[in-house]
This record gives C-alpha cells, sequence and structure tokens, in this order.
C-alpha cells in the first residue's frame, strides 16, 4: 500500500489554528526575539488566532519584514514591533518606555530572546553577554513592563529556560566572571531564568498575573545551529509557547517549569528561597531597579 503525504505549510498551520485553538482577539502579546526562529513562528501562530501581536528585533528593516510577513498569512493587521538590542538596559529602558506610552495593557509577555557565546564578550552595561542578554534583559524588561501585565484581567509571564540549566548558582561567575566557558553561562543563564519566574511568581501572588518557564525543546534555530547542530522544527518549539499562552486550564497555574507541556521538577535549588532572593537583590543591583 502507498501512503502520499504532503508539507504541511503556515497556512495549514493557520486554518487549523483558528478553527481549533482558543480565540484571542482581545489579547495584547509581546514576544522578544520574534524575528527569527521559535520567536516569529510563535508570532505568526498567536497572529492566526487574533492576537495583537507585539514583535521585538534589533533590525528595524527586519521586524517591518516579519510584520509584513505575519499580516500576509494571517490577515491579522494588529501587529506592531518595538527595536531593542537586549544587550542594553539603556535600550531595555526606551523601549519599555515607548510600549508604555502606546499601550494601556499587556496580556501576555514572552521573554524568548536568547544567545549562546562561544567566546567571552561584555554587553553595554559591562556585564557578560549570555547573562545580560538572556536573563538581566528579561528581568528588567518584566519588572518595566509590570504594571500594564497588571491591569489585564489575567496575564501572563513565560521566561524561555533550558532543561540543560545548571544544579547550581556561582555567583562569582555571573555578571563579571572569574573565568568564561560558554556553556556554563549558558546553562547558568537558563538557571537564572528559572529562579526568576519562581521568585516573581510569589511575589505576584493574588494579582491577577501568573508566571511560569519551559523548556521549548531542542529546536532547529540559528542559535542552535550556530553552536550545536540542527533540531527539530521551530514549530514543535512555538507550539510550547503558544500552549502557555493560551490553554485556559493554565489561567491561574503559576511558579511552573513546563517540558512537553508538562509540569515537571527543575533543579532543586530553584526551590531555594534564599537563591532566589539572592539573584533577584543582585538583579535589581545590575539594572539599576527597585
Amino acid at each position: 500500500m502507498i501512503i502520499k503525504t504532503r508539507l504541511i505549510t503556515d497556512q495549514d498551520l493557520i486554518l487549523y489554528l483558528y478553527s481549533h485553538e482558543p480565540k484571542m482577539d482581545d489579547k495584547t502579546i509581546l514576544i522578544t526575539g520574534s524575528t527569527d526562529g521559535i520567536g516569529k513562528q510563535t508570532a505568526l501562530e498567536l497572529a492566526a488566532m487574533g492576537a495583537g501581536v507585539i514583535l521585538h528585533g534589533r533590525n528595524k528593516s527586519k521586524a517591518e519584514q516579519v510584520l509584513q510577513e505575519i499580516e500576509q498569512k494571517t490577515g491579522n493587521d494588529q501587529l506592531d514591533f518595538f527595536i531593542a538590542d537586549l544587550s542594553s538596559l539603556h535600550q531595555i529602558r526606551t523601549m519599555g518606555a515607548e510600549i508604555r506610552r502606546k499601550y494601556s495593557r499587556l496580556d501576555v509577555l514572552i521573554n524568548n530572546a536568547g544567545v549562546a557565546m562561544n567566546t567571552f564578550e561584555i554587553s553595554d552595561d559591562g556585564y557578560e553577554m549570555t547573562f545580560a542578554v538572556n536573563y538581566l534583559a528579561a528581568f528588567a524588561l518584566t519588572l518595566l513592563l509590570l504594571d500594564l501585565l497588571t491591569q489585564s484581567a489575567s496575564s501572563r509571564i513565560i521566561n524561555v529556560s533550558s532543561m540543560v540549566h545548571s544544579s547550581s548558582l556561582n555567583f562569582d561567575n555571573l555578571a563579571e566572571p572569574r573565568h568564561f566557558d560558554g556553556w556554563e553561562a549558558y546553562c547558568q543563564s537558563k538557571l537564572c531564568n528559572i529562579l526568576f519566574t519562581y521568585e516573581l511568581a510569589e511575589r505576584l501572588q493574588d494579582q491577577g498575573v501568573t508566571v511560569n518557564c519551559l523548556h521549548p525543546g531542542v529546536i532547529d534555530t540559528k542559535l542552535l545551529r550556530v553552536n550545536f547542530g540542527g533540531g527539530s522544527p521551530v514549530t514543535e518549539g512555538s507550539r510550547k509557547l503558544v500552549y502557555l499562552a493560551t490553554a485556559p486550564g493554565l489561567a491561574t497555574m503559576t511558579g511552573k517549569y513546563f517540558k512537553d507541556n508538562r509540569q515537571t521538577r527543575p533543579a532543586e535549588i530553584a526551590y531555594d528561597p534564599e537563591t532566589r532572593k539572592k539573584l533577584w537583590n543582585l538583579s535589581e543591583k545590575l539594572c539599576g531597579l527597585r
């Protein structure tokens, strides 16, 4: 017997999402790092569900191109973009202020942007680049937009972590490391994302804002190809972000780590309140935020 198959196109996916997934017409969603990879595909899928999607990227012409592409594919004209290099706290503050001027509420914030550095580089603020982009940027942007998130009846913050997150945190080797190892820096930053998720979830109890994180999978993104080789299609990662952003059953669930759309336990250190608070206090100091 011969079984005929065909390639599933973006249009097929869009039609499926519009027909089967929860409608998001009244939601405004910001996705960092959404001009490429998982972020771009997540933006496409959420736009197909009717959400107002705010793209973020470093390059204006690329952001404009992606916005036009998503609008053309989905027919959704509730799209916007903001530009910032997440290795610069000044640019993050500027973007946060621009978003606050233009929007009075935000329903979902997806901190997706990330890097994996093979060589030691420092950010505009003098911090190790992996830590600055993968963690400090998410910390700073989230706090800058927190009042918009609390304006919504039920909003969600989603932080992209990884199953390779560290099992311990070396505070002396984060912002200004004594020695640099690219893999260690990446794993440490992803642990920081989880610690931040758990601490923020606790601080936002009873404020109508949930905070969760996830391992999106080993996905064929530019970051993975450059550093580790190929992986699964970006749709496998994007569907996990979309699930956390839209699933009705997660409306009140907070302070959880997900893998393959299921709750799982991260490293035990994530449950240590002293470590979480120490990282929070350090992050406030480094970002100049209270």
